[in-house]
């Protein structure tokens, strides 16, 4: 989503995320009737009531002309009236609701507290919150304002020192927010604009009771702006609730297909599916293949990998650290499939997804539609694929026909001409070398590895200790601190109980530090000493200086101190062949 982040001007370009999306209708008939899809409106932002500075930003970024949902909603959220926009997702609804909720706050120019945002904006996934910060976070710079992002998933400290440091937008998800809040590090008291994104979503994850209490903690004065694709699962209490004489703007609703989309079920025999499935992916193009659960989403992510596509996966087991990885890695190509459960029909938005597969088709009629969506995307062509056994023909037709869609049909196996027309040009499979330095980056940092066996970087091992350590001295006495374990360092080297003079342990850690690669008393580390000493002479000895002798004899001998205080006088180190 570059250019929603405003980071890759390209001349004539518009924001990515906006799809082909439809003309105003009707209020009234917002809820029966869709337009067709329409092109831009021909009325500039400036003419909307944009200020400049934004307006001037926008065109750097190559967003010049506002999509039907911004046009038919700015006026009257720059005017401060309370807004329902209804439609699909990625409509061009974030610059719908970030541009006058920036505005207004500029136009306002009221200080910055701790702790007490002006603004609220609500996602239903961390994803979403990301991307929605990435937006308007260089809009809002522009006008002397600050945004921050709230979620669970990552540690709360840095949150909670963003808002120490005062905030005007908190773009958050109700949970994390909610536990703030209770902490004492955020009030809601001074909102002067709440936004909620994605409602329908929120409702599906059963997040709108918590939605409710944020809300009851904003002034009811506030101005309030709901957008969402459907008014049911309880969207309309919500609505009747907080929105004061909203004004609706509908466009593209999420329940309609778009036209630029072509809609494929391949009837395959088990046996075929993951065949069929590598030679679609193996095509040139990014695809996202979603899967119905956790498991099955690794299963197949490690299956693609095994036979040449390079894959990554996405779902609610990932770490928030590895899920950003993953997602880096798709949109920057290293990656050309992510595999992915319904998390990421919505909030991740990637340009460029040429093909949608349905691994295992959803239950829901909507949920097809919300993954479907990840493709055909700012006007673009994009193919949609179902992949479908024979004990699911009946329940995808009855899905199909629920979602107004009409696809074509064709039993298939694999090398089946009908394969090359859904995913063009020359099929290309990596190797395991070339995959692995697709994904070799560096960690980040507090991610957690996937499974146990990941490899972790390794130090070179120092050079070979002396065989033998001297026997150390009476220590003396510690001067406080704390340490897991009295140690001893050669010159060179290093280990949890000593080691030899140049050497080390294999991992390269700190004195005292190593988890693997560290000699334990009397043995040896592989690619360090030689041999170790005991470290510490006396078994009480503790702390960081009053270590025993190294195995190269360089360390002061004996033992150390206690935690927090002075240690008993050491009674020397003893050596270990």
């Amino acid at each position: 989503m570059a250019e929603n982040r405003l980071s890759s001007p390209r001349p004539g370009a518009r924001a990515s995320e906006y799809p082909g999306v439809a003309k105003p209708v009707d209020p009234d008939s917002a809820s029966t009737s869709t337009a067709p899809a329409a092109k831009p409106s021909g009325l500039g932002f400036a003419a909307l009531g944009v200020p400049d500075t934004l307006v001037r930003l926008l065109d750097r970024a190559g967003i010049t002309e506002p999509f039907p949902i911004q046009s038919a909603t700015l006026p009257d959220s720059l005017a401060g009236r309370d807004v329902l926009g209804r439609g699909r997702t990625g409509s061009g609804k974030t610059l719908a609701f970030g541009l006058p909720v920036l505005t207004r706050l500029a136009n306002a120019r009221r200080d910055r507290k701790p702790g007490r945002p002006r603004a609220l904006i609500l996602a239903p996934t961390r994803e979403l919150a990301i991307q929605i910060d990435a937006t308007i976070a260089p809009l809002a710079k522009s006008l002397g304002l600050r945004t921050t992002t709230i979620f669970g998933g990552v540690g709360q400290n840095p949150q909670i020192d963003a808002l120490r440091n005062g905030v005007d937008v908190v773009v958050a998800c109700p949970g994390r927010l909610e536990d703030l809040i209770t902490q004492g590090h955020c009030k809601l008291d001074r909102i002067e604009i709440a936004v909620l994104d994605e409602a329908d979503h929120m409702a599906d994850l059963g997040f709108l009771p918590g939605v409710k209490r944020l809300l009851d903690r904003a002034p009811d004065d506030c101005q309030h702006m709901l957008f969402s694709a459907t008014l049911d699962n309880g969207i309309d209490v919500i609505v009747k609730r907080y929105l004061h004489n909203p004004v609706t703007h509908s466009v593209d609703s999420e329940q309609s297909p778009v036209n630029t989309m072509t809609h494929h079920v391949l009837h395959v025999a088990t046996a075929d599916r993951l065949p069929v499935l590598v030679d679609l992916t193996s095509a040139p193009g990014r695809s996202i293949v979603f899967t119905r659960t956790k498991y099955r989403a690794k299963t197949l992510t490690k299956q693609l990998n095994a036979s040449g596509v390079p894959a990554v996966e996405m779902h609610g087991n990932l770490t928030q650290n590895v899920r950003v990885r993953n997602l880096a890695a798709f949109s920057e190509g290293r990656a050309v499939v992510l595999v992915a459960t319904d998390i990421a029909a919505r909030g991740i938005h990637v340009d460029d997804v040429t093909l949608v597969i349905h691994a295992d088709p959803p239950i829901e009629h909507k949920a097809y539609l919300h993954r479907s969506g990840r493709t055909a995307r700012a006007g673009n062509d994009g193919t949609v694929v179902t992949i479908v056994q024979e004990s699911e023909r009946r329940e995808v037709s009855q899905l199909m026909k629920k979602a107004g869609i009409d696809p074509i049909v064709t039993a298939v196996t694999p090398g089946n001409p009908l394969l090359q027309e859904l995913a063009p040009g020359v099929r290309h499979r990596r190797s395991p070398t070339e995959i692995a330095a697709a994904f070799a980056v560096e960690e980040p940092r507090g991610a957690r590895p996937n499974s146990r066996s990941s490899a972790r970087p390794k130090a070179a091992a120092g050079a070979p200790g002396a065989r033998h350590g001297r026997t150390g001295q009476g220590g003396r006495r510690g001067s406080g601190g704390s340490s897991a374990g009295g140690q001893g360092a050669g010159t060179g080297g290093s280990a949890r109980q000593g080691a030899g003079a140049g050497g080390g342990a294999r991992t390269g850690a700190k004195p005292g530090a190593s988890r693997s690669g560290a000699a334990p008393a009397g043995r040896s580390s592989r690619g360090g000493a030689t041999q170790s000493t005991r470290s510490g002479g006396a078994p009480t000895g503790r702390g960081r200086s009053g270590g025993g002798s190294a195995g190269g004899g360089s360390g002061a001998a004996g033992g150390g101190q206690r935690a927090g205080g002075g240690g008993r006088r050491g009674t020397g180190s003893r050596t270990t062949r």
